[in-house]
């Protein structure tokens, strides 16, 4: 049956495409204000699209900001499995525009890749999916499996809405399983399996001291330095070994079973040095560079500042230092407890003579993983080899999709997370772009994925 589905995507890919270019051609940045019609144009579009179809119900679901699309499709039967898929369609501003080669709502091909904000990120993988749908449909009549459709507005600006109107509305997006897709495979043409993300949680450290920068010949030696205070806060949270020093920040980690390190070994190994320009890696004591990055909690200053910063020297002693800090978390940890524990260490280290007060991060999201070997899992990666003609490789990310958890939190189903980005896509970037190789080879996987759940 999925031949002639495949055949119809063959068929009218030039169409489809061209579908696709109308997509991303509508400007859905959702952190401005600006473009809230065009957000409202790309949901009606999708709207439009899921009735065209055949789906029911296809609605829009009011937010205080941007709307959720919601359809569903119930006529494969009470028999077969419901699938929850989850996209998001808006974008990432453009700025700086001046360092676009193209424009970004103007989709582009050079070389192979479709140039277009939205292409990877999550545009053209949310039309991949619908594109898939309507080819089965058109030649088979009904789909294989039922499907309740989740395209939010609000992914780009930390989905601010989606998690009430998840448990406002359990009931509407209730299904036996999720697929997402809006993540990407390890290199170009590799099919990869993510079967875990990390959580993550972060503070904001300020230190205080003297209410006026003062003169450092003066006051040298009688005033605690607020950059100094920070600076003595900050060393004494993590080692030379990449070891977090916070007492209890590992308390519940598992260590790594001898099958994991066995999949990770297995996945091809990003060039650090070449990909950032530094000379050395570094990682945590134990562990590979692939091992920390995927699987092991970070901890990480993301940034620093206080006192003069022009150009020569002032000679003071600042009146107050910040730094932020987040930390990406795995199976075991919660992310409040870990606010809780870095608190309390900053307030056991933190030196006499100044004021110390922490910010938690509001965004916070727990770790997601599902046992490679979940038959969902296994089809899945099936699909991915018979699609791309190669060994489907299993990793977990060193990133977070907080919808994962959320999805998992309040329906407590397995979520599979099925996509088709490469690491050349720039996402977030300027020239983001998406491989028509990818495009081709993943709607492909997507035709074989929804028969082969159902054998």
């Amino acid at each position: 049956m999925s031949e002639k589905a495949l055949a119809y995507l063959t068929e009218n890919r030039e169409r489809l495409l061209q579908k696709m270019y109308d997509f991303l051609a509508i400007p859905s940045v959702s952190t401005d204000s600006v473009h809230k019609e065009d957000v409202r144009k790309a949901a009606n579009f999708l709207q439009t699209y899921l009735t065209e179809i055949g789906f029911e119900n296809s609605q829009q679901i009011e937010t205080q900001k941007h709307p959720i699309v919601y359809a569903e499709y119930t006529q494969a039967g009470p028999n077969a499995p419901t699938v929850l898929l989850y996209g998001h369609y808006d974008v990432q501003p453009v700025d700086p525009i001046e360092l676009w080669d193209s424009d970004p709502f103007k989709p582009e091909v050079r070389d192979g890749r479709l140039y277009a904000r939205g292409s990877s990120d999550d545009k053209g993988q949310v039309f991949m999916h619908l594109a898939v749908f309507e080819a089965i449909m058109k030649t088979e009549g009904k789909l294989p499996v039922n499907v309740k459709v989740c395209l939010e507005g609000e992914e780009e600006i930390g989905s601010e809405n989606l998690y009430g109107m998840l448990q406002e509305k359990k009931e509407l997006f209730q299904a036996d399983f999720a697929v997402i897709s809006d993540s990407g495979m390890v290199a170009n043409n590799q099919p990869t399996i993510l079967y875990g993300l990390k959580g993550f949680t972060g503070i904001e450290i300020s230190v205080t001291g003297p209410d006026h920068d003062l003169h450092s010949g003066m006051y040298g030696g009688a005033v605690r330095n607020p950059i100094m205070a920070l600076s003595h806060i900050l060393a004494s949270m993590k080692n030379e070994d990449e070891v977090v020093s916070v007492n209890g920040f590992y308390n519940g980690v598992e260590d790594l079973t001898e099958e994991e390190r066995r999949l990770i070994a297995q996945v091809p190994s990003e060039d650090f040095m070449k990909a950032t320009g530094i000379t050395e890696t570094v990682s945590e004591k134990g562990y590979t560079p692939k091992e920390h990055t995927m699987a092991r909690p970070t901890f990480e200053i993301n940034g620093i500042y206080g006192g003069y910063q022009g150009e020569g020297t002032k000679t003071i002693i600042p009146t107050s230092a910040t730094a932020k800090i987040t930390c990406r978390l795995v199976p075991g940890q919660d992310p409040e407890k870990i606010q809780q524990l870095l608190i309390d260490h900053i307030n056991k280290v933190a030196p006499k003579g100044v004021t110390v007060t922490v910010k938690k991060e509001k965004l916070s999201a727990k770790a997601y993983k599902v046992e490679p070997n979940h038959p969902l899992i296994q089809k899945a990666a099936d699909s991915y080899t018979k699609a791309f003609g190669k060994e489907t490789v299993y990793v977990r990310m060193g990133g977070s999709i907080p919808v994962v958890e959320w999805i998992e939190d309040i329906y407590n189903i397995p979520i599979v997370l099925l996509g088709f980005g490469t690491p050349d896509d720039r996402l977030h970037s300027p020239n983001e772009s998406f491989p028509l190789d990818s495009y081709d080879k993943g709607m492909e996987t997507l035709v074989y994925y929804w028969y082969e759940i159902t054998n």
